[in-house]
């Protein structure tokens, strides 16, 4: 299934013990629907307050399902906070997590006070050189380790990543942060985003970021921004895992 989010009334997707997630949610709802237990499982984590426009999931069921009546069914059950945008069959091996070929983010910031933006977007009013964060931007390019953005209790064998595309645009006055890749690590993103503002605002220049990139070391990168301004965007796969 594909589905969207408004992560600020969640403790990010996983299920947890003393917290209230999206995957707990999902799976409250499918089993009222189909009278069994489910377990779904995401693409990707999103952490607390993170936002998805097209997170992809995926359950086992033992009975045959009228998707399109699935659907309907799971958004008359779900918070408007979560809506279902398609449920399709697909292979038996098929994972969420483990088949997408690349996900993609963005990261909104708005310069400009707005009540109509609190919790969507990063409210931050000191200018910023968007060509300076671009150029640093294309250093990330490539299969390299990011281990110097990653948060650091984390349970990951390896901290490689191969970024496709990274880049900032402005659009309708907002200024965003677009990134693609392979795999990403926990807080990797806001990360990135924390130490691109620190080149923005001529702090350190794109030498010195390069270097952060090299240093493998959580310590010498920016600050980490707030989850609000993030939105999971896209999840690829390929075409073998349809059923």
């Amino acid at each position: 299934m594909r589905l969207a989010y408004y992560g600020t009334s969640y403790h990010g997707w996983q299920r947890q013990q003393n917290a209230h997630s999206v995957q707990e949610e999902l799976e409250k709802a499918l089993q009222t629907i189909l009278k069994e237990k489910i377990i779904i499982t995401g693409s990707g984590r999103t952490d607390t307050g993170v936002h998805a426009k097209a997170q992809v999931a995926h359950f086992d069921s033992t009975k045959k399902l009228e998707t399109k009546r699935v659907v309907n069914q799971l958004n008359g059950l779900l918070p408007m906070c979560i809506a279902i945008d398609s449920c399709w069959e697909v292979a038996p091996n098929a994972h969420a997590r483990f088949d997408a070929l690349y996900r993609s983010y963005a990261y909104h910031i708005h310069s400009r006070k707005s009540p109509f933006l609190e919790g969507l977007s990063y409210f931050y009013q000191p200018s910023l050189n968007i060509d300076k964060m671009n150029y640093a931007s294309q250093s990330l390019l490539g299969v390299q380790d990011f281990k110097s953005f990653s948060k650091v209790k984390t349970e990951v064998n390896h901290f490689e990543c191969e970024i496709l595309q990274a880049y900032w645009e402005i659009k309708n006055n907002d200024l965003i942060f677009n990134v693609k890749a392979n795999r990403f690590l926990r807080g990797m993103v806001r990360a990135l985003v924390g130490t691109l503002i620190d080149v923005g605002r001529e702090k350190i220049d794109v030498s010195t970021f390069e270097r952060i990139i090299a240093a493998r070391n959580r310590g010498v990168a920016g600050r980490s921004v707030p989850p609000q301004g993030l939105y999971l965007t896209e999840v690829a796969y390929p075409k073998s895992i349809e059923n």
